[in-house]
C-alpha cells in the first residue's frame, strides 16, 4: 500500500486506523486508553481540517474583494488625478503635492558638438 503524504490522505488513514481499533477492542483491551487518545486528537484534527477549509474559501473570497476594491479605488485615483490637473493646470508645482509630475515642457537638445 502507497504511503499517504497528504494531510487529508494521512487523516484518512489514521481514521481507518482507529475504526479497526475500536472493531478490534476486545482482543486488546490494554491499548483503550490509547485508543481514547488517538480518538480525541482526530477529533480535533477532523475539526481543524473542516476550519481550515472554511478559511481557505473564505481567503479566496477576500482576495477577490480586495481585488475588486483596489482596482475600483485605481480608477477613482485616475479620475481624481485627472481632476487635479484640470483644476490647478498641467504646468502647477502644486501638482508634485499630489505625486504628479507637473509639466514642465521638453528638453531643448543642443546640437551634437560635430
Amino acid at each position: 500500500m502507497p504511503r499517504e503524504t497528504t494531510y487529508s490522505g494521512i487523516l484518512g488513514e489514521l481514521l481507518r486506523f482507529q475504526d479497526s481499533m475500536e472493531a478490534s477492542l476486545s482482543e486488546v483491551p490494554h491499548l483503550e486508553l490509547s485508543r481514547e487518545i488517538l480518538g480525541e486528537s482526530l477529533t480535533r484534527a477532523q475539526a481543524l481540517a473542516q476550519r481550515h477549509a472554511s478559511v481557505s474559501t473564505e481567503r479566496q473570497q477576500l482576495t477577490q474583494q480586495f481585488k475588486a476594491a483596489l482596482s475600483d479605488s485605481r480608477r477613482m485615483a485616475t479620475v481624481l488625478r485627472k481632476a487635479l490637473q484640470h483644476h490647478y493646470g498641467i504646468r502647477s508645482e502644486k501638482m508634485t503635492e499630489f505625486g504628479l509630475r507637473p509639466y514642465r515642457g521638453r528638453k531643448i537638445e543642443s546640437p551634437a558638438a560635430e
